[in-house]
């Protein structure tokens, strides 16, 4: 069985790459070829969680399970906060034929599912991009917006001001060329934003409602757990459009729209799977406020892996 590192899959696969392979995956899903179980959460700690999420493409004939753990205070032992590997079967033999390592690839296929729902919910317009949380899963998501709007500017805040400069650096040395500054505050970010990354580990909303732009599209990427919230219970609410990645392990793991539910103001009739929107346009108007949430399935691990496996074979 061949080990394939972070460095070499970012050689040969890039966020155009993923893109296009979570959307054929997600085509394939509709078409009844891909089987997923639910993931298995594994709470370790207070802090620490491990996650086992296998997935089986029958068209493909690969299966691949990714073990992850979530570790947030590793940041205070100079590690990465989350660490992962995907193993693939091959699915005629049943042989373990490959083992990626899948910090990189867990990074990606955020950022493209980013992407594909940002390019069906945000304004055609959409200039500047705040992000708010700058750590190890937020630069791919930038990207992944970078890959379907006309950005003009990017605006950061992290509660550490040193990571945001780090990350700003990280993007000047990508190629990122458009203006990027740091906010101040969160409310200068949300106030200037036409489009909304969050992805933190947060236990309540990280944004004033009352600073969101009319029109604003909204990317909840960070929280996974349901004591977790990220997105003002505010803005759930009066959302005209919400897409999720996942909608059975949304209503698990989601805590703000469980919290949102509730208190009465948000019902799970309401949104729709991404797999569902592909290719289709929302109607929206010019002031509606969007929002995709993501708390990630394993037939996105699996799509990335695949697409990175292939090319390095």
């Amino acid at each position: 069985m061949k080990f394939y590192s972070d460095k070499q899959i970012m050689d040969v696969y890039s966020m155009s790459d993923a893109m296009n392979d979570v959307k054929n995956t997600l085509l394939r899903i509709n078409d009844g070829k891909v089987k997923t179980p639910e993931r298995t959460v594994i709470p370790v700690s207070d802090d620490n969680v491990m996650l086992y999420m296998p997935s089986a493409d029958v068209e493909s004939l690969y299966s691949t399970i990714k073990i992850i753990s979530i570790f947030p205070n590793n940041k205070d032992k100079n590690m990465p906060a989350t660490q992962a590997v995907s193993v693939i079967t091959e699915l005629e033999s049943g042989q373990n034929v490959a083992t990626l390592e899948a910090s990189y690839l867990t990074r990606l296929r955020t950022g493209a599912m980013t992407g594909l729902s940002t390019d069906i919910q945000a304004r055609k317009d959409a200039k500047v991009l705040g992000v708010i949380g700058t750590g190890g899963m937020a630069f791919e998501q930038a990207l992944g917006v970078l890959e379907v709007r006309d950005i003009e500017r990017i605006v950061l805040f992290n509660r550490t001001e040193e990571k945001a400069h780090s990350f700003k650096d990280q993007l000047i040395a990508f190629g990122v060329t458009v203006k990027i500054e740091i906010a101040d505050n969160v409310n200068d970010l949300t106030e200037v934003s036409d489009i909304i990354n969050t992805a933190t580990n947060s236990t309540k909303a990280v944004f004033d409602h009352n600073f969101v732009k009319p029109g604003t599209h909204i990317n909840g990427l960070g929280t996974y757990m349901p004591h977790m919230r990220e997105i003002n219970e505010e803005s759930i609410k009066v959302a005209s459009h919400v897409i999720f990645d996942d909608l059975d392990a949304v209503k698990i793991e989601a805590g703000e729209f469980i919290h949102a539910v509730e208190a009465g103001d948000f019902s799970w009739d309401t949104p729709v799977a991404l797999k569902d929107m592909l290719d289709k346009e929302i109607d929206r108007r010019d002031t509606d406020i969007t929002i995709f949430k993501s708390v990630g399935a394993a037939y996105y691990d699996m799509s990335v892996t695949i697409g990175a496996y292939e090319k390095l074979k």
